[in-house]
């Protein structure tokens, strides 16, 4: 069975590393092909005389295409539910019902929509039945107040698009995040017609789902109502019915730094907890029935009673959690533990837990590209391998007794500790070295009194919540105050580059000698197979050449320049909302990604959002020697600067052998008050010895015009980032005949709002015959300046099916 159940995650993520999906008939004859060999080898005697490690991976080879064929079916099916391409950007009128839990933010509100029909315009039979059954939409402020709830069903006013998402080395992969969740297109709430209005058509439309989420919007709103306007309100919604959208960004800032981010959720640790009380109180009443004149456990046993409503109410609380991956992990193995015990069979633990995984890949193939599902099943693999088996069957007295559950308490924090590093910065690229004290404090203090009190207090009536779930409340600012403090630390948390998969099993094998029984020799070896991954760093760009990667941050500039010992960032992109950033989500991540830990300088080209949105969350985060901007002294990102320079023409320097020089603005237009911010954009222009990039920003034609006119031996360049994103108002024929560039770049956002790029200017781009890149279909944009001019785009290089739908 465990041999079954490995293959079949196996193969599952196997598929997932693939850029295009087999065709069906294709797949159901490797399906076939495989039973059959298998089928075929049972009926010989030879596969019985062959050895038993060998007949293992026959069963895992045959499970793992299994697990290929299953979830390459699954993708075929969710993925026929696309938005078709020619409803892009069109007006739909649909009828549905709210599927989820709706999200507030500063311009309104999101939720899911579950399809019922297509109103307008008519569709056909087949694209109804092929149009997306779940949409993720936002319903935007002015256009109407909708204030929706789980379960209602609505008639909408729609404007959709195609699932999209940036795509960056080592970022989030938004797009199959929602093929995961069901998800085939996203869109906004459009104002209403005369014909068709955005009306509530029903207040509740009964099924378990909307059951399920009327509930949680019901304890949400209790928690929200116990406790108004505290800041850690948000943590104790996402421990009752796991919903951590509304935890703000700094303070998982430092639960992360902490290491303790995995508690702050329904985790596998609070199911198994509130099973076990619950099975236990369900035990003690059933075993004392005989006080009622019942004999209940003469008809059933109360251990079989206990174990089924353990695994009842996991399966309530999963349900309150959204079915999380460790959330279902646990419910699974908690299922498996009830179903033997109803049988009368005894399951050895690493048997529920493959079993568990089984069924967890079966159930959602595309769990196993969350890093949840990696540190959940990496977690209790460890304590497996390290720590079961090691209880001190001697210990007969209660002192020898507690200072055995001690000693096993120490070896399973110490196992969780060394056992998930490789893997931690294998997906992270760092790892927390405060985390063995925070969680000494946190794990207890989370599950044993804010968990049970959040809980209780989600439930009880308005008076004696509010005491309880202030309790709990201030329990968690206790917590998160002295966590605050440690995160504080300089060297609080460990980053590196991001490791290559040889580095990753390096580490992992020398984790796992250092975890084998005492007696083993020399267990402490093994660290040295770990230095490389805590001390790997990128190889560096080689001097005298130059780096250039174009992030895609959607509908904004981020560039980051890279020579053999500097790094230049050019713009940071666009603010999402007040808690939410490019530099926050994009930029730093893919910083940290690479082994950067600070910056020699930052170039904000002008105050627009989209180019200046990241500036001080990085700013915040991240030492930044330098800031160039063309911003007024009173910006919030000058006063955070360390250093600030306005950039202004003539300046230039030297580093590593590149050149790096400010073409604009001049000095007088900082006086002059006619210009809009776009007019005073930092033009920066980089040269090597071979080659040349221009970044003009936003500039538009009167500043294009004014370079040409002055400077148009300056503006030579190989590479051009196309001024406004290729608006109507810049890329001139004059400009672009003195740039003469062989490439272009444009950083925009799919189907943005301000339709760049213009088509008369991407096709003046193609009519001088210039290569032309957009980061909406390309992705991150990568460039190599050496002897030769190369670039690569990570939608090519990381191809994976789910781009192309």
């Amino acid at each position: 069975m465990q041999a079954l159940c490995i293959g079949l995650a196996i193969g599952v993520t196997l598929l997932q590393q693939q850029a295009a999906l087999l065709e069906v008939h294709t797949l159901f004859l490797m399906l076939f092909a495989a039973v059959l060999l298998m089928l075929a080898s049972y009926r010989f005697s030879i596969y019985q005389k062959l050895p038993a490690v060998v007949r293992v991976l026959c069963q895992m080879l045959f499970a793992g295409i299994v697990g290929f064929v299953w979830a390459s079916l699954f993708a075929h099916f969710y993925l026929t539910r696309s938005l078709p391409a020619k409803y892009e950007g069109k007006d739909l009128v649909v009828l549905g019902t709210i599927d989820s839990l709706p999200a507030n933010f500063d311009q309104g509100e999101r939720f899911n929509f579950a399809v019922e029909h297509v109103i307008s315009p008519d569709l056909s039979v087949d694209e109804q039945r092929h149009f997306p059954e779940k949409l993720a939409l936002s319903a935007y402020q002015g256009t109407e107040d909708l204030h929706v709830r789980p379960g209602e069903r609505w008639q909408f006013n729609l404007r959709l698009k195609r699932p999209h998402g940036s795509a960056n080395p080592h970022g989030f992969d938004y797009e199959v995040w929602l093929l995961e969740q069901g998800i085939r297109a996203t869109g906004t709430v459009r104002p209403a017609s005369s014909a068709y209005p955005n009306q509530r058509l029903q207040e509740f439309v009964w099924n378990i789902s909307n059951v399920v989420e009327r509930c949680r919007a019901t304890l949400r709103d209790h928690i929200h109502a116990a406790l108004p306007g505290k800041a850690y309100a948000g943590v104790i919604v996402a421990l009752v019915i796991g919903d951590q959208r509304e935890i703000s960004q700094s303070d998982w800032t430092v639960f992360n730094r902490a290491g303790i981010g995995h508690l702050i959720s329904i985790s596998g640790l609070h199911i198994t907890m509130i099973a076990g009380l619950f099975a236990g109180l369900i035990s003690f009443l059933w075993r004392h029935s005989f006080f009622l004149n019942l004999s209940l456990p003469l008809m059933v046993p109360a251990q079989k009673v206990a174990a089924l409503a353990g695994a009842v109410i996991a399966f309530l609380y999963v349900a309150l959690a959204g079915f999380g991956v460790p959330a279902q992990r646990t419910l699974y193995m908690l299922c498996v533990v009830a179903l033997a015990v109803w049988n009368g069979r005894v399951t050895s633990f690493s048997s529920v837990l493959c079993l568990a995984l089984g069924l967890v890949v079966v159930l959602d193939p595309w769990a196993v590209l969350s890093a949840g599902f990696w540190l959940s099943f990496g977690a209790v693999g460890v304590i497996l391998f390290a720590v079961v088996g090691y209880e001190d069957s001697g210990a007969v007295t209660q002192r020898q007794q507690l200072a055995s559950s001690l000693r096993v308490a120490t070896r399973t924090q110490y196992a969780v500790t060394v056992g998930l590093v490789p893997l931690t910065m294998f997906l992270f690229g760092q790892f927390s070295l405060i985390s063995p004290l925070a969680n000494a404090v946190a794990i207890p203090l989370i599950s044993f009194v804010v968990t049970p009190l959040a809980l209780l207090g989600s439930v009880l009536p308005s008076g004696a919540s509010a005491v309880v779930l202030s309790l709990a409340h201030d329990t968690v600012q206790m917590l998160a105050t002295v966590l605050s403090w440690l995160s504080t630390f300089p060297a609080a948390v460990w980053t590196a580059a991001y490791p290559p998969f040889w580095v990753f099993a390096l580490a992992l094998a020398g984790v796992v000698w250092m975890l084998l029984p005492k007696a083993w020799p020399m267990r402490w070896l093994g660290i040295f197979c770990c230095l490389p991954l805590i001390s790997f760093q990128l190889v560096p760009v080689a001097e005298g050449q130059l780096k250039v990667t174009a992030l895609d941050v959607g509908q904004g500039m981020a560039l980051l320049i890279e020579t053999s010992t500097h790094r230049l960032l050019y713009d940071t992109g666009p603010a999402y909302s007040a808690e939410s950033d490019s530099g926050s989500r994009i930029i730093l991540p893919y910083l940290k990604a690479q082994g950067i830990n600070g910056l020699d300088a930052m170039i904000v080209s002008h105050n627009d959002s989209d180019h200046s949105g990241g500036a001080l969350s990085i700013l915040k985060q991240m030492p930044v020697s330098l800031v160039l901007s063309s911003l007024n002294s009173d910006s919030a990102i000058v006063a955070e600067s360390r250093q600030h320079r306005r950039c202004q023409s003539g300046q230039v320097w030297r580093w590593d052998g590149i050149l790096f020089e400010i073409l604009q603005p001049g000095a007088a237009s900082y006086d002059s008050t006619k210009w809009k911010p776009n007019a005073r954009s930092c033009v920066l222009k980089v040269s090597t010895s071979h080659y040349a990039m221009l970044l003009p920003g936003d500039i538009e034609a009167v500043q294009e015009d004014e370079l040409v006119n002055s400077i148009p031996d300056k503006l030579r360049a190989d590479v051009l980032l196309a001024p406004h994103h290729g608006s109507g108002t810049s890329s001139t024929p004059e400009f672009l005949q003195a740039v003469r560039p062989e490439l272009a770049i444009f950083q925009l956002g799919y189907l943005n709002r301000y339709h760049h790029p213009k088509t008369e200017v991407w096709n003046r781009y193609a009519d001088f015959g210039i290569k032309r890149l957009r980061t909406d279909e390309s992705g991150a944009i990568t460039l190599q300046f050496g002897t030769s001019l190369q670039f690569s785009q990570f939608r090519q290089e990381h191809a994976r099916y789910w781009y192309a739908q």
